[in-house]
This record gives C-alpha cells, sequence and structure tokens, in this order.
C-alpha cells in the first residue's frame, strides 16, 4: 500500500485525509456480514468514557456497544487488519510517522439517536494514540440515517458520511472529533496507532 501524495499533503496540512473503496465491493460486503454477526451474538458492550477506576458509562456522551478485535487471518476481518498493518506502514514511510502496533475496535450505534460528543483520541504528550484510522461497514447507508463523523478543522467544521469501504484516517492528538446522532444501525472499525516506542 502507498499514499498518494494528496494524502500525504492533507494529513499534514488539515490533519485527515479520506480514501473511498479502499477494499472493494466484495471485501466491504463481507467485512459488513462479519461485524453484523459480531454483534448480533451479543460480544459487544456499552462503551465506557475514560478509563480504570474512573470509568463510567453515559449513553448521552457515547451511545455505542464496542468490542476488541483480534480476527484470525483468513476472515475478512483479518484482511482488514492486515490492510491496517499495511496503512501503518505506509504512513511511517511516507509521513514518517514512526509507528508501531495498533488496536482495532468494532463499534455499533444501534440507530437509537447514540450519539458520541466532541472529544479528542488523544492528548497531546503523552505516549498515546498517534493516528486514528476509521473503516465503515454500512451497506445501505442513506443521508437520513445520521451518524455522520463531524471533523473541527480549524477552517470549520466538515460531515464525512459513514458509506461502505470508506476510510478516513487522522492524527488523534490533533482532530477534535464527533459522531452525531444515529437513527439507523451504523457500524465502523478504528484502528489507533501508537508509536514504535509504546509497549503493550
Amino acid at each position: 500500500m502507498e499514499l498518494r501524495d494528496d494524502e500525504i499533503e492533507a494529513l499534514g496540512t488539515q490533519g485527515f485525509f479520506m480514501r473511498d473503496a479502499f477494499l472493494g465491493k466484495e471485501q466491504a460486503h463481507a467485512i459488513h456480514a462479519e461485524a453484523k454477526a459480531l454483534v448480533e451474538a451479543g460480544t459487544l458492550k456499552p462503551a465506557g468514557i475514560r478509563r480504570g477506576a474512573d470509568r463510567t458509562e453515559d449513553a448521552a456522551v457515547r451511545g455505542d456497544f464496542i468490542t476488541w478485535v483480534q480476527p484470525a487471518l483468513e476472515t475478512a476481518l483479518g484482511a482488514l487488519s492486515r490492510a491496517f498493518t499495511e496503512l501503518g506502514e505506509a504512513l511511517s514511510a511516507g509521513a514518517y510517522l514512526g509507528l508501531g502496533r495498533f488496536d482495532l475496535q468494532l463499534a455499533h450505534y444501534p440507530g437509537d439517536g447514540a450519539c458520541y460528543v466532541r472529544h479528542r483520541d488523544a492528548f497531546p504528550g503523552q505516549s498515546n494514540r498517534r493516528v486514528t484510522a476509521i473503516y465503515y461497514a454500512n451497506t445501505d447507508w442513506q443521508p437520513e440515517h445520521g451518524g455522520v463523523l463531524q471533523l473541527h478543522l480549524e477552517t470549520g467544521t466538515l460531515d464525512v458520511e459513514p458509506r461502505l469501504d470508506r476510510l478516513v484516517v487522522f492524527l488523534s492528538e490533533q482532530l477534535e472529533h464527533e459522531v452525531l446522532p444515529a437513527h439507523a444501525p451504523r457500524l465502523a472499525l478504528t484502528a489507533w496507532f501508537y508509536g514504535r516506542d509504546v509497549a503493550r
């Protein structure tokens, strides 16, 4: 995998880039099917706010259900995980980010107005997440379904529709973002990349 010059430039100047048709329609539908099966199996739990002893749940702040994903290699989710590995290598080579491991999370918004209020994925100065990469697995998304990712840029806000096979990549420490209320089920798989010196 190689990053285009315009993607590298956008990441440096705006803090993000987006790529459609990331894996192709057939692979995207397979990923959707496997992600939906995990949801239907009851493996996802309500997402929390903060970590450790300070962890709490507040659906008004964050209303999705999540699970950490460690897929088998031969699955569609395994192919997505390999694509994220290649993406991390490409970001390190093309944008000199020095990325190492990543965690992969499946998030499901059930479609009852669930949202995630404005936040950052990391805070500057900590050994924390450096890059966020979100892959959308929504086969029939329509504007009335909501669940738009809203990016807060220096120039204003940008709404990103969670369409099937769309990849959004942004700098975790830099970009504030939110998920606007979802009125239909919404699936997203997020990889959070850390620096090479961050141990698991």
